[in-house]
């Protein structure tokens, strides 16, 4: 099975190109999603952000309130590297699984692991393909602002935490353009399919 990454930058399209690859054949798995689920009372992550953040990040009904946590670490980078030491391992966990299951079932497959940080954290290694999506910061901005109904100004900010683009397609295999109009985006997203699937057909 070929494993692909999937990351850019934030407002860039990761979304879309995912649910084109999907379309075309892949398996795609949302990390995001699967952070999302470690989250939830009884799973791996829970416990554990509960014991160190305490439990004003609750819901009433004994949830985690996603937002009240990411208003107390976001704006402090060790509580938010603390925060990702518990659910970071739980998601690559998850991950792991999913991918087995895949490979099982489908040993010529894609399987594409969509994620905001692969680069960031280093796991950009683990792939034997690592696509990129990318547009102009003009874009970001005006899709933060309508998706995310942010400010420009807490749009800024979001992307000034993030890994310099430049950097980022330094890493990459593919650089999907997401600039223009989304025909040309699939176009793109097709094209790098071809080449992905004689890849995986070509594996042992």
């Amino acid at each position: 099975m070929l494993k692909v990454g999937l990351t850019g930058g934030y407002a860039s399209g990761k979304s879309f190109v995912a649910a084109e690859l999907r379309r075309l054949g892949c398996h795609v798995i949302h990390a995001d999603l699967l952070g999302h689920a470690v989250l939830q009372p009884g799973a791996a992550a829970y416990c554990p952000v509960v014991e160190a953040f305490g439990p004003g990040i609750l819901t009433p009904g004994g949830e985690i309130d996603r937002k009240k946590l990411a208003a107390v670490v976001f704006a402090k980078p060790e509580l938010l590297e603390k925060l990702n030491s518990f659910v970071h391992p739980a998601v690559i966990a998850l991950e792991e699984e999913m991918l087995s299951g895949f490979a099982a079932e489908d040993p010529r497959g894609i399987t594409v692991i969509e994620a905001a940080i692969l680069i960031e954290t280093g796991r950009d290694h683990m792939f034997d393909r690592l696509i990129l999506t990318a547009c102009d910061e003009e874009t970001q901005i005006a899709r933060g602002i309508k998706r995310d109904h942010l400010t420009r100004e807490q749009v800024l900010e979001r992307l000034a935490r993030q890994l310099p683009l430049e950097e980022k397609k330094r890493h990459a295999h593919y650089v999907v353009d997401t600039s223009g109009e989304k025909q040309d985006t699939i176009r793109q997203v097709e094209a790098i399919f071809g080449d992905l699937k004689r890849l995986a057909e070509a594996m042992t």
